[in-house]
């Protein structure tokens, strides 16, 4: 196994390295002697990468982790993905230019998986890495203040079209009967508009205690939706031809007041501090519990595939 190199904020222990007992060995031989210590150490730390195993394919992948818990279906997305098998599903489709920020998966939700796992089929020739951070370093990095306020929960307003994903894909139906079902199961407001698109908002939590370790965490993803997320030029051209009220995608306080760009601009020096950062090899497989660890994508160069598997829902519904 070859030395393990990253950039973390000074006492960070994200994530514990975990290799074979010799070169190669298959990670379902190693998988009964590590599941409890790999457990052990994704609650204590939030994450570990097992690297240097044998995985042969995408099954291997899909065995590992179906064998912590049954995996479940990408739903309600923000960002397109493609399945690639029972449970298994290319990591977010962006342009390789683009930077993904951090952010704990399906928080924008009060449904979310709890644990989650990526795996490195093919390593890029640059970047491309899936820098995670410490959700409890994140929670008392922020400011009272802004905590206190984002404490009191978050409003996500999404409009689906051309500038977001199509509701279709969204919701994985063709019938906006389903649709409605669905979103009064999630707790999700809904209006279809006069041509025909639809208009969704729910109100979510900013911060979270985590059920089993019970400890506050930053657990939401306010600073993706937000309107500041989006490029200058392409959020004043947005609002010139849509209007504010029908941006892809915002966010705001749960009372519908709006937050200020510069808070949203802390939050995002504090994601920064504590992100941690090291490179994919072929054949890693990174395992996280996700509201103790946030990930994110850096941009890359040269061919990348990083497949991905999520399971254990829990929430607020």
């Amino acid at each position: 196994m070859t030395e393990f190199v990253r950039s973390a904020p000074p006492g960070s222990e994200l994530p514990v390295l975990i290799g074979p007992a010799y070169a190669g060995e298959p990670l379902m031989d190693a998988f009964p002697r590590l599941r409890e210590d790999i457990l052990r150490q994704v609650q204590r730390v939030g994450g570990v990468l097992l690297r240097g195993f044998g995985v042969p394919s995408v099954g291997v992948f899909q065995q590992f982790s179906a064998a912590f818990a049954p995996l479940q279906n990408y739903e309600f997305g923000s960002t397109p993905r493609t399945a690639v098998s029972s449970g298994i599903y290319t990591s977010t489709e962006y342009p390789a230019h683009q930077h993904i920020p951090l952010h704990n998966e399906q928080a924008y939700t009060r449904e979310w998986a709890m644990k989650i796992w990526f795996h490195c089929v093919t390593a890029p020739q640059s970047g491309g890495e899936t820098p995670i951070a410490d959700s409890r370093a994140i929670y008392r990095r922020m400011p009272a203040g802004l905590r206190e306020r984002f404490a009191q929960g978050l409003l996500y307003v999404r409009n689906y079209g051309d500038f977001d994903l199509p509701w279709q894909q969204v919701f994985n139906t063709d019938d906006p009967a389903e649709v409605e079902v669905q979103c009064l199961r999630m707790g999700v407001q809904y209006e279809w508009k006069e041509d025909g698109e639809l208009r969704t908002s729910q109100r979510c939590q900013g911060v979270e205690r985590h059920p089993v370790t019970g400890e506050m965490v930053w657990f939401n993803q306010a600073h993706l939706f937000h309107a500041s997320n989006l490029q200058p030029e392409v959020r004043e051209s947005l609002e010139d031809m849509l209007g504010a009220e029908n941006l892809p995608r915002n966010v705001f306080f749960a009372d519908g007041s709006p937050i200020p760009d510069g808070m949203l601009d802390e939050v995002r020096a504090v994601l920064a501090a504590e992100t941690v950062i090291f490179p994919w090899q072929q054949g890693d497989v990174l395992m996280l519990d996700n509201m103790l660890a946030a990930h994110a994508r850096t941009p890359f160069t040269g061919p990348r595939k990083v497949v991905v598997a999520m399971a254990e829902p829990h929430g607020n519904l």
